[in-house]
């Protein structure tokens, strides 16, 4: 499941996020947020070739429950998940090689 455009109806439950298996991507921002915008050709870039990594876009706010989980302050956040562990985080990337960098500590062996 590569990039994903539009953000989800309803946020998964944090236990949902926890049991993912494999690398996830986890997007945290709202369709107003100029920053989470101006940061989607950068995702979709990055996305793109990659259908082993799942894209999950949750709208965030306050209340959000999952948001506030990861810690989320400002938008947009990419938290990287390897088997529902966080592994990497950005908060508002700048350029589509971070994301990419970002990537690629999902794609080394563990240890």
């Amino acid at each position: 499941m590569p990039y994903t455009a539009t953000h989800l109806a309803q946020p998964p439950a944090r236990e949902d996020i926890d049991s993912l298996t494999g690398a996830a991507v986890l997007e945290f921002g709202t369709p107003w947020c100029g920053h989470c915008q101006r940061a989607q050709p950068l995702i979709e870039g990055a996305l793109k070739d990659r259908g082993d990594v799942a894209h999950v876009k949750v709208e965030d706010g306050p209340g959000q429950r999952l948001g506030r989980s990861f810690s989320v302050k400002l938008w947009p956040t990419l938290v990287f998940l390897k088997d529902g562990k966080e592994v990497e985080r950005l908060v508002r990337p700048q350029g589509q090689q971070e994301i990419a960098d970002a990537l690629q500590v999902l794609a080394a062996p563990a240890g």
